[in-house]
C-alpha cells in the first residue's frame, strides 16, 4: 500500500469516529436533560403528588446512569481516536525511513 491509500484510511477512520463522539455527545445532553426534568419532578412533587414523584425518581436514574455510561464512553472513544492518530504515526513513519 502506498502513502496516500494508508492517509486516505485513517482520515476516514478519524472523521467516522469523531463523528460518533458528537453522537454521543448529543446523547449525554438528552441523558442529562432527562436527569433535569426527573429532579424538577422530584423537588416539586415531593409529599404532593406520589406517582409524579416516583416517575421524577426513575427519571432522575435514568439520566445519571446513562448519563455517566455515556460521558465514559465517550472518553475511551477520545482514547480510542488518539491511538488511531498514533498508529498513524508510526506507520508513516516507519514507511518514511524504509
Amino acid at each position: 500500500m502506498d502513502l496516500k491509500k494508508i492517509t486516505a484510511g485513517y482520515q476516514n477512520e478519524v472523521n467516522y469516529q469523531k463523528k460518533m463522539l458528537q453522537n454521543l455527545q448529543y446523547w449525554l445532553q438528552t441523558l442529562l436533560a432527562i436527569a433535569a426534568i426527573g429532579l424538577v419532578l422530584c423537588y416539586y412533587f415531593y409529599g404532593k403528588t406520589t406517582w409524579l414523584f416516583i416517575v421524577g425518581v426513575i427519571l432522575l436514574v435514568f439520566g445519571v446512569l446513562g448519563g455517566a455510561i455515556v460521558a465514559y464512553g465517550r472518553h475511551r472513544g477520545k482514547q480510542n481516536v488518539k491511538l488511531i492518530i498514533s498508529d498513524y504515526e508510526k506507520k508513516v513513519n516507519y514507511l518514511k525511513n524504509k
